[in-house]
């Protein structure tokens, strides 16, 4: 009997084919005590697992290496240092090493009580970005319990199982998949896959939508669910899997799927078009990008520049790689420096850090629990005001990338007057430090992010202090409507379209048209084509997006007339449900 099994839709596109199931290794361990002269030969079955999966991926890291981009994305490199990051984390392996030596363990029930006190850490942790990370820590624990078993592991496994089915259309169905897995994935037999965990931000969907993978994760139990060989069709348009579909189910999926196929190769020929509506009115698509290598993807795509380049990846889990606690401005330059080389010329956008006490620059599994609500404590803008050492090294190495192309700095999390005021400050002195050390660097465009309510309410002012402004969908959002979206128990009320938020975006918006300054969205609704019509009509010019969002949104702006959706866009305004009108502009 056909059901259907709702989870997330990370990556779009519709595949069909039998399932091939692997499951999450830790749920079925052994659990036993060892003696206490078998403690450090416990210790050196977990070192011989963990050298050997640190081997596994170096070697993948180094066959990424001589992919094209099209088959390994930037993402992806980041991906596996993260990992080789996580093995090497103090917190992590000491906690491991506890287990066994106090309680007397052995290594794989070990590893998994370790594996419960992190992932409880990750999942208080205010920041959904850093929350989805709990992921990563799960997938290295996975690799490991397979090498103590001498195993094959995730995608390896299931492939061996896909060679005695050579010929017949496979999907993979699994717990989890990791980076590594995943540049396999692209060279497997594998259509597509889905997942029982997972989130829009976590790893998995990230290098999915950059592979361009049809995917679902966040399926809760499909790998329990769903049965060795069933057919199943993944719709990562909708995030919904179909188990044992109907034939009339299938020649619709079937359908769908070969107008996926068109639409993809229709878009693809819109990478060189102009973004201009019907009405003649031009609109800037810019990628989102967290590494300098992704410049590559995102000219690829179509982009006319960087919107928002998140410097705090410099910054992160840097102990546990025996780097200092900050990178120095040399080191900091250079990155910069490559990302605006590799857009030729194109405008960059470097968002300063936004760290804090939800964001730690260490481990994140080293999270202070000392904060009752750290997305509202010293984080983003406040924290590097409070660190002005740290504050101005980053300001230097930016103004000397400037030197090599267009570049704008972005300050997230701006409220105050007296913040813009001292941010101003902190510029006029990184300047003043380079002209005294006789460096050269370049002009810069200075801008806020409006992520709070006070910095909507209070655009117009901001905008005498700033060159532009950038929307922060996601938390202005969260702030406004007091609802952490990855909560499950009031994720429901996490509404982009409603009234409070939209009327908070057109403010701002109009803010900006009114002094003849840029206004920018980034977040989810910047790259949401169902929300593109809305934002047009409100006036937005300037878009954010991961890159693979930006060819179908481009296509909405050149079907888009703002003529006749300006007043629509007022209707939806004034409306106390927006929602029932935006389906039809």
């Amino acid at each position: 009997m056909s059901f259907a099994i709702h989870g997330q839709a990370v990556s779009r596109g519709v595949t069909v084919g039998r399932a091939v199931v692997v499951g999450a290794s830790h749920m079925d361990v052994r659990h036993y005590l060892v003696g206490e002269q078998d403690v450090e030969g416990e210790l050196a079955r977990l070192r011989r697992a963990r050298d050997g999966v640190i081997t596994e991926i170096e070697r993948v890291k180094a066959h990424v290496a001589t992919l094209p981009a099209v088959d390994a994305p930037a993402e992806l490199q980041a991906l596996l240092d993260v990992q080789l990051m996580l093995l090497q984390d103090q917190t992590m392996s000491e906690g491991v090493r506890n287990w066994i030596v106090e309680r007397r363990y052995n290594a794989e029930w070990a590893l998994t009580s370790q594996l419960d006190v992190v992932s409880r850490q990750f999942d208080e942790m205010e920041d959904p970005y850093l929350r989805e990370r709990k992921a990563d820590v799960s997938q290295l624990v996975e690799r490991l319990l397979a090498a103590l078993k001498g195993e094959a592991h995730g995608l390896e496994q299931a492939s061996s199982k896909a060679l005695e089915q050579e010929g017949v259309p496979l999907v993979l169905v699994a717990h989890d998949l990791s980076p590594a897995d995943l540049l396999q994935f692209k060279q497997s037999v594998f259509t597509g896959f889905v997942t029982d965990v997972g989130g829009k931000t976590s790893h998995t969907a990230i290098v999915a939508r950059s592979l361009d993978i049809p995917a679902v994760v966040g399926a809760r139990s499909a790998s329990h669910i769903i049965k060795q060989d069933d057919w199943i069709v993944i719709d990562g348009d909708s995030g919904v899997v179909v188990v044992d579909p109907s034939g009339i189910l299938l020649d619709e999926y079937a359908f769908k799927q070969r107008e996926g196929v068109l639409e993809r190769e229709r878009l693809g020929r819109l990478r060189n078009t102009p973004s201009v509506t019907l009405d003649g009115q031009p609109v800037e698509l810019m990628a989102n990008i967290e590494l300098p290598a992704d410049a590559e993807p995102a000219l690829a795509a179509g982009a006319v520049g960087v919107g928002l380049f998140r410097s705090e990846f410099l910054f992160m889990g840097r102990s546990s790689q025996g780097k200092s606690a900050l990178p120095d401005e040399q080191e900091q330059y250079e990155a910069y420096k490559a990302a605006v080389e590799g857009m030729l010329g194109m405008p960059v956008t470097i968002r300063t850090i936004d760290v804090g006490a939800d964001k730690p620059l260490d481990s994140p599994a080293r999270y202070s629990h000392d904060k009752l609500n750290p997305a509202l404590g010293l984080r983003a803008i406040r924290w590097s005001l409070s660190e002005p050492s740290m504050f101005i090294t980053q300001l230097k190495a930016i103004l000397r990338a400037a030197a090599h192309g267009r570049v704008n700095v972005l300050f997230p999390m701006v409220a105050h007057l007296s913040e813009i005021r001292q941010i101003h400050i902190m510029i006029d002195r990184a300047r003043a430090l380079l002209d005294n050390e006789g460096v050269l660097y370049g002009p810069v465009r200075i801008g806020a992010m409006v992520e709070v309510p006070a910095a909507a309410v209070m655009a117009p002012l901001f905008l005498e202090h700033f060159d532009f402004l950038s929307i922060g969908t996601n938390d202005l959002i969260q702030y406004t409507l007091a609802i952490d979206r990855v909560d499950e128990s009031v994720s429901h009320l996490y509404d982009a379209t409603h009234p409070a938020v939209l009327r908070l975006l057109a403010q701002t918006i109009e803010a900006g048209r009114v002094c003849g300054k840029e206004v920018a969205v980034c977040g989810e609704m910047a790259g949401d084509v169902a929300l593109t019509p809305l934002l047009l009509g409100l006036g937005l010019r300037h878009f954010l997006m991961h890159p693979s969002q930006i060819l179908a949104v481009k296509q909405q702006v050149l079907r888009s007339d703002t003529r006749r959706l300006v007043p629509w866009a007022q209707q939806v305004l004034a409306s106390n449900e927006p929602q029932t009108l935006i389906a039809n502009p």
